[in-house]
């Protein structure tokens, strides 16, 4: 009898014992379940068993801290000139007068929206008189759309003082390109007429006389360092006057350089082959690396092609120009850059001697009469062609 009521009270232990660990066991759960009811909950109509199983059997919800990046897809040259389209765009150095070139560029031009072209064709060496001539051709059959610098004269030989004054007389706006330093160029490091820096041969005089015509030279200078660009200097400070574009200024060369060259001289003027940067794998910027000193000289630079030299064509070069109007993210800054900028020079140009006395012919010719006063070049070789 003792026996059996000691078993029974085991079994009354046992049972309390397992009430306790059963209700320490809810407790324990309810308390997790408490604390995940403070995570964000998605709450579902319909929940799958497996769903529901998976659910209860973790202890904690962790959320995706890292999602996956949005990697952007670049614009088609397309989509670029259908949002920059409008604005205009001046190509400020391009060599297609050479062999006739710009003819088989007119519908590239016309479906990229490109406004202006300084055009002119070889470059410091004799076959340039020949190409000056196309270049005025191009000119004399749209001068709303080509303007015409010229490269054709032997800057050593005293008698480059009189093509030069000739030429801009007529009516071309510029010189260029003019070597006026190249060591490491393929193309200009061999031409006859090339100058060993920018102080050679006759050049401080012919500054002069683009001063006088308030006349751009545009100067291809390589490297872009060293004493070439002391010489440059030199130029910069004994000429104040004269406008000098320094030749894709940013072919071979930093931003800091062009930017130290900026600070010094309010006359210098930076021509962008942007191109260059953006497509050939010799460039060692990008871009962006050169937005700063483009903001902060707005008025000093300009955008050009030259012709798509290195690159796969010309329009890639193009597509390079809207490609930095695309980062400059600034549409009043992009159109200083990409035409203001340019326009402003070819516009102070006052009308020559020349073309006045050609303008008073012609008004005794057609009996119209024209105003001469404050006439500028580009307005006086448009009466003269005729637009």
């Amino acid at each position: 009898m003792k026996k059996s009521m000691s078993n029974k009270k085991l079994i009354l232990i046992t049972g309390l014992l397992l009430i306790g660990i059963v209700g320490l066991i809810i407790m324990t759960s309810q308390d997790n379940n408490s604390k995940r009811a403070t995570a964000p909950i998605v709450v579902l109509t319909e929940v799958s068993p497996s769903i529901t199983a998976t659910i209860a059997a973790t202890d904690t919800i962790q959320e995706t801290a890292d999602p996956t990046p949005v990697i952007a897809v670049e614009k088609t040259l397309t989509e670029l000139v259908e949002q920059y389209g409008k604005l205009n765009l001046s190509d400020a150095h391009n060599h297609d007068a050479s062999d006739s070139g710009y003819l088989n560029m007119v519908e590239t031009w016309k479906q990229d929206s490109v406004d202006r072209v300084i055009i002119f064709g070889d470059v410091s060496e004799s076959s340039a008189m020949t190409t000056d001539r196309m270049a005025w051709e191009a000119y004399q059959g749209n001068p709303d759309f080509y303007i015409p610098y010229f490269s054709g004269f032997d800057l050593h030989d005293k008698s480059s003082l009189q093509v030069v004054r000739d030429n801009l007389e007529q009516g071309y706006f510029g010189l260029g390109e003019i070597a006026a330093a190249s060591t490491n160029s393929p193309v200009l490091s061999m031409v006859e007429w090339k100058a060993e820096d920018p102080m050679d041969g006759f050049l401080p005089q012919i500054y002069d006389i683009c001063a006088e015509y308030k006349a751009p030279i545009l100067l291809h200078i390589d490297p872009p360092n060293g004493i070439v660009i002391d010489k440059l200097e030199e130029a910069l400070i004994a000429h104040p006057d004269t406008i000098f574009i320094f030749a894709h200024a940013n072919a071979f060369n930093s931003p800091e350089n062009i930017q130290n060259l900026l600070e010094k001289h309010s006359n210098l003027y930076a021509d962008f082959f942007a191109g260059f940067t953006d497509s050939n794998s010799a460039s060692s910027n990008k871009l962006e690396d050169f937005i700063p000193v483009m903001k902060q000289f707005p008025n000093h630079f300009m955008l050009s092609t030259d012709s798509g030299f290195g690159l796969q064509s010309e329009e890639t070069a193009i597509e390079g120009m809207y490609r930095l109007i695309d980062l400059l993210g600034d549409q009043d800054l992009a159109q200083k850059i990409a035409y203001d900028n340019l326009d402003a020079i070819i516009q102070k140009a006052p009308a020559t001697k020349t073309q006045l006395d050609a303008i008073q012919k012609l008004s005794k010719k057609n009996g119209q009469t024209y105003d001469l006063k404050a006439l500028t070049k580009f307005e006086a070789g448009k009466i003269l062609v005729g637009v």
